[in-house]
């Protein structure tokens, strides 16, 4: 995965970005390619956070990649051979990610991003039904389906926890751009269907960079999904030749880890 941006703020997102905590922290985005037409992880940092409780909500990302697969064994990163070929191993956090051992594909690598649900019927009805997902597998046995907006695009597969969805404290969720005059339009639609609004429509400023329009969700399980204006955002999310060295230039100048350790304290766990 090759660090496509790397940005820093010193307050809160006004759409809880960095989750529900205020102060400085940072993104950076990460991905087999440019935004416009890959699956890219954000990863965020709160500099005065030092570990997460994850809860059930996340339940991994799926790639193909061989070179993945062949880094790991020679590292001597943990994997576990899950099914022939498919291999799970868990990144700094504890997230999963499952692995199958073969060539990269010509598009994107990154096939299914695995959210957990408590009712797969109702959440079908959310996605598919109100946000217009296609459904493109639906196993009843297995209590998991699998949809998408395009065919050449990642897909989210939601499965079925037999139990309530706990999002513990580490607050992630998923992004979609579309154009901006649809923004108004789901922000309309899910007034009208009485479904739970996070973030009304709102501007949001990039120092140095463009300032886009989102609409953040929650689906029945408090999934967060945000909507982002596509104009802007194509702008936001060029690829930035300085991405690696303003984020190693970041992990640099953080002194907290050491700062906390000479006052003989921790940093907090959320």
């Amino acid at each position: 995965l090759q660090v496509l941006r790397h940005e820093e703020f010193e307050e809160g997102c006004r759409a809880s970005c960095n989750g529900p905590y205020d102060g400085k922290w940072s993104k950076t985005m990460v991905g087999y390619g440019p935004e416009d037409n890959h699956f890219v992880a954000e990863l965020t940092y709160n500099y005065g956070i030092g570990e997460y409780r994850l809860g059930n909500d996340f339940l991994g990302i799926t790639l193909v990649s061989s070179q993945a697969v062949s880094n790991a064994k020679k590292m001597g990163w943990p994997l576990k051979e899950v099914t022939s070929g498919v291999f799970e191993t868990e990144a700094p956090g504890g997230y999963k990610f499952y692995l199958e051992d073969k060539e990269k594909l010509k598009q994107d690598p990154v096939l299914k991003v695995t959210l957990g649900v408590s009712n797969l019927q109702k959440s079908l009805n959310y996605w598919s039904g109100l946000l217009g997902m296609k459904i493109y597998e639906k196993d009843e046995e297995k209590q998991k389906a699998l949809l998408g907006y395009a065919d050449n695009q990642c897909k989210l597969e939601l499965k079925a926890l037999g139990a309530a969805v706990d999002h513990g404290t580490a607050f992630g969720r998923i992004a979609f751009s579309c154009a901006r005059e649809e923004l108004p339009e789901i922000e309309a639609l899910m007034k009208k269907e009485n479904q739970k609004i996070l973030t009304p429509l709102v501007s949001l400023d990039t120092p140095g960079k463009a300032t886009v329009q989102v609409i953040i969700l929650a689906d029945p399980d408090g999934h967060e999904i945000c909507f982002v204006g596509d104009e802007a955002f194509r702008d936001l999310s060029k690829v930035d030749p300085n991405g690696d060295k303003l984020l190693d230039d970041a992990m640099a100048a953080d002194k907290s880890d050491k700062w906390f350790a000479e006052h003989k304290m921790k940093k907090v766990s959320a």
